[in-house]
């Protein structure tokens, strides 16, 4: 069935006819909870197998004494903080030592509490956590050259220990939850970081309920008129359709029994009113070309469930041509799996499904959060190919300059959605999207990017500078006498990588590149407004 928060939310707050102010604080006291330690211990309890409460509990006492009489903005006592902070941690399940810190991120930076004494009593590896943490408290969005120096402080934070940014992302969620007391210029400042930093890290890391949360809170800051039309769009939705994805929701239960798939667990997902907003400017504000704003999961036990179930579905309801995504056997390059398609159902209504294992889903909600999960035979948590990339480039990074000089082809290659795209042997090579036949060239080797002089994409010769969508095959067609490549490239290609070798082998300065890459972002922004301006 359909989340009954969601569908009271839907069906009984009509937000729309508050002023912003209100709606936001609506907002506010809808999405703040108020958590206490007891229920913090019990929730640890739940969620793990033979914790140490005595840790935790030791981590509270502190704060809580450290933190005293000491109130939030919103009138809140101080400890009402750090205790959503590790709330939220325990709830992901991560190793208590990362909660323990969560309970104590504030302590150094606000009381008289020092570092050595946390090291004192909690060891080295919570007071690491707790002093990475202090340092990247100071993250404010104040112009590009701080925006620089803030995104190089998150890059190496996650490249040294990701644990720091889960702490972080916990504090972030809270600040923005209670943003409704602060003053209306932290409110901005505070949002546009949110939207601008922390949520596309959020995603890069497969988190999408950090980035969802933190995307929505922020959007309804930063554009309000705004979020209030895609609430009203999105009320509107629900009332329409929840009942009839209700009907669907039943029926797929009752078939998935028949055919012999036990313990499938069938409900809604609503989708995020910044996810809804993005995809209307897309398509021109053509809602009727929306077709996930109420979809179905289904979540099963194992991968070859998930292909069963795709088949029943199928057999049931005609699939949308083109609609069938298999992120199962190619997973985006944060690590997100699952099968998607879309059907026309019932009375030609036309459904979404989205079907995965439990690992899955865990790794859909909280990316690579879920694989520092506390178990004892736990000996090294997975890290993502491209943060042992990042990891590789700190000591670039450590350049200011040259950070500043790369940060907008950085942000394409780490943040912009990937395509999956195959060579004429089989193999799959994963580029951001946007990226042309020569990323693709430069991606496989250097010396068939240098040598490139035509492509073939699914069989058909198209120009160079054709953006590649997932799943074509790319055939790069080469002349063995060509020693260098056309400096002109630098005008089109996406990557750092293509444009790094370009530049050495034409000994023209990236700096060319550079200048293009933000003229094209200075007019695509010209026509839309940045997600940190209020239109």
């Amino acid at each position: 069935m359909l989340d009954v928060l969601l569908w009271f939310y839907f069906s009984q707050t009509n937000i729309s006819t508050l002023s912003p102010l209100s709606a936001l604080s609506a907002l506010a006291f809808m999405s703040e909870i108020l958590r206490t330690y007891p229920e913090l211990a019990a929730l640890i309890e739940k969620r793990y197998k033979q914790p140490d409460l005595d840790l935790v509990a030791r981590a509270y006492q502190l704060a809580a004494k450290a933190h005293g009489d000491e109130k939030r903005s919103s009138g809140t006592p101080y400890i009402i903080h750090p205790l959503a902070v590790a709330y939220k941690l325990a709830d992901m399940g991560i190793h208590l030592n990362v909660v323990a810190a969560g309970l104590l991120h504030d302590v150094v930076e606000d009381t008289g509490v020092t570092l050595e004494d946390v090291r004192r009593e909690f060891g080295d590896d919570i007071a690491m956590l707790v002093d990475s943490v202090t340092k990247l408290k100071h993250v404010r969005y104040q112009g590009v050259e701080r925006y620089v120096e803030n995104m190089r402080k998150m890059f190496l934070a996650m490249a040294s220990d990701v644990r720091v940014v889960f702490i972080k992302f916990a504090d972030r969620l809270h600040n923005m939850q209670t943003l409704y007391a602060m003053p209306k210029h932290t409110q901005q400042r505070t949002a546009a970081e949110t939207m601008e930093i922390y949520a596309p890290i959020a995603g890069r890391l497969g988190m999408g309920e950090f980035k969802g949360e933190m995307e929505d809170l922020s959007f309804a800051y930063l554009h309000p008129k705004e979020y209030e039309r895609m609430q009203r769009i999105m009320q509107t939705r629900v009332r329409e359709k929840g009942v009839y994805v209700s009907r669907i929701i039943d029926h797929t239960e009752k078939l998935l029994e028949g055919s012999g798939v036990v313990d499938a667990q069938v409900h809604g997902r609503i989708k995020r009113l910044w996810s809804l907003y993005k995809k209307l400017n897309k398509y021109h504000d053509e809602i009727s070309k929306v077709y996930d704003i109420i979809a179905v999961r289904v979540i099963v036990k194992d991968v070859e469930e998930c292909y069963i179930v795709l088949g029943i579905i199928h057999q049931k309801w005609r699939p949308v041509p083109g609609r069938i995504k298999d992120y199962i056997s190619q997973p985006k390059p944060n690590g997100y799996q699952s099968l998607h398609t879309t059907v026309f159902a019932s009375d030609g209504e036309i459904v979404e499904f989205q079907i995965r294992t439990t690992e899955m889903h865990d790794q859909a909600e909280y990316g690579i959060a879920s694989h520092w999960s506390y178990k004892e035979d736990e000996k090294s948590p997975k890290r993502l190919k491209w943060m042992q990339e990042l990891a590789s480039l700190q000591k670039a990074l450590d350049n200011k300059k040259e950070f500043l000089d790369q940060l907008e082809h950085m942000k394409i290659d780490v943040f912009r959605d990937r395509i999956f795209v195959f060579t004429p042997g089989g193999d799959v090579i994963d580029l951001p999207e946007g990226a042309t036949p020569v990323d693709f060239a430069y991606a496989i080797h250097t010396d068939i990017g240098n040598a490139c002089t035509a492509v073939k994409i699914n069989t058909v010769v198209k120009n160079l500078d054709t953006p590649l969508r997932s799943s074509d095959m790319v055939e790069i067609i080469t002349d063995k006498n060509r020693k260098s490549p056309n400096a002109d490239w630098l005008k089109f290609v996406k990557t750092r990588h293509a444009a790094k070798k370009i530049q050495e082998a034409t000994k023209i300065g990236v700096k060319r590149w550079f200048v293009n890459v933000l003229r094209r972002g200075k007019r695509t922004s010209e026509k839309q407004p940045p997600a940190h301006q209020t239109p």
